[in-house]
């Protein structure tokens, strides 16, 4: 009901939405995952204040990515050409903000906070997910298929570089990495474009940045 009432929306109004959106990812506390965060089910483990600094850090970078995803979905949905493909959009959209509101938790518990350049790096994902929704469907989907290729490397880089004592943090990345692998499945199997080497060599290099900044900041 939520999807088709949607559909009948005005462009305009469908931007009123997405600007709602776009607050409640930015600012902390004002969204609900649907689902319980698999940290939930682990126990809680001591760690070493420099333990507790990378996990953070670590987190804060997972969280940006959660941030820039949901921009990402939200700027193909305002966009997508066929309803099909749209609602796509939405649903992994709804999906991931589990992912967002896990991460957030999690950096509470560590007594640390998101990254303070999220607006920049919303803004710049929304503009790249509106883009590519404009010049088609089928790019829109591969462009995700490639994001969500970015966001797993990075997760199982956390992998091996959290500590081994955080369960909960690792909890968290495990049950992300399987979805996001998935998401990105189902991209290319909903018609989404295999993006080439060099196109995938330079969406890294952007990565790269996100992720070294938001670490620290």
């Amino acid at each position: 009901m939520h999807q088709s009432h949607h559909h009948r929306l005005s462009h305009r109004d469908r931007l009123v939405v997405e600007f709602d959106r776009a607050l409640r990812t930015l600012i902390p506390g004002h969204r609900a995952g649907v689902r319980p965060s698999p940290a939930e089910q682990v126990s809680h483990t001591s760690l070493s204040k420099e333990e507790t600094n990378r996990a953070a850090g670590l987190m804060r970078v997972n969280h940006t990515g959660e941030v820039c995803a949901q921009a990402l979905y939200q700027g193909q949905a305002l966009t997508a050409k066929l309803p099909g493909v749209r609602e796509k959009m939405e649903t992994a959209a709804d999906e991931e903000m589990d992912h967002l509101v896990w991460c957030e938790e999690r950096l509470t518990q560590l007594h640390s906070r998101p990254s303070l350049l999220n607006p920049l790096w919303y803004g710049l994902s929304f503009a790249l997910g509106a883009g590519a929704g404009l010049i088609s469907d089928k790019l829109s989907l591969g462009f995700v298929a490639a994001t969500e290729d970015q966001v797993g490397a990075h997760l199982r880089d956390h992998l091996r570089k959290l500590p081994e004592e955080d369960l909960k943090s690792r909890a968290v990345v495990q049950t992300m990495l399987e979805e996001e692998e998935s998401h990105g499945a189902a991209a290319l199997r909903a018609g989404g474009y295999r993006f080439p080497k060099p196109v995938k060599w330079l969406m890294r290099l952007a990565s790269k940045s996100m992720t070294l900044t938001s670490y620290r900041i």
